[in-house]
């Protein structure tokens, strides 16, 4: 089975995760470092629709500049959700896993057992 991981490293949530995945030695395990890399917005669009998240379902305000963008207002709309993630990778939460079975935001990381 193939499994990608869009993983922060500094996450603990996100090195839970990758840990699952690389236990199963029947798991091909692609590690996306998306802070580095950063998102593609139809990229990030469809792994968002996959997952069955909205774009605001998937915003994460802790730690990041979400609410001083003024993304945390209910009036900010899909379009400029998804543009602001874009911009700024670290306003996706993480770790989102996508296997050969669909995709999901695996928080907490014994989520990513339904993907397995």
């Amino acid at each position: 089975m193939n499994a990608t991981i869009w993983h922060n490293p500094k996450c603990g949530t996100s090195r839970k995760t990758l840990a699952i995945l690389e236990e199963r030695p029947d798991v091909d395990v692609r590690v996306v470092r998306y802070l580095d890399e950063g998102w593609q917005r139809d990229q990030l669009e469809q792994l968002l629709k996959d997952a069955g998240l909205t774009p605001r379902e998937a915003l994460r305000v802790r730690g990041s500049p979400a609410e001083e963008l003024g993304l945390t207002d209910a009036a900010v709309g899909d379009d400029a959700l998804l543009d602001a993630m874009v911009a700024h990778p670290m306003l996706v939460e993480r770790p989102l896993v996508r296997t050969d079975k669909g995709a999901a935001l695996c928080r907490p990381q014994d989520k990513v057992h339904a993907l397995l």
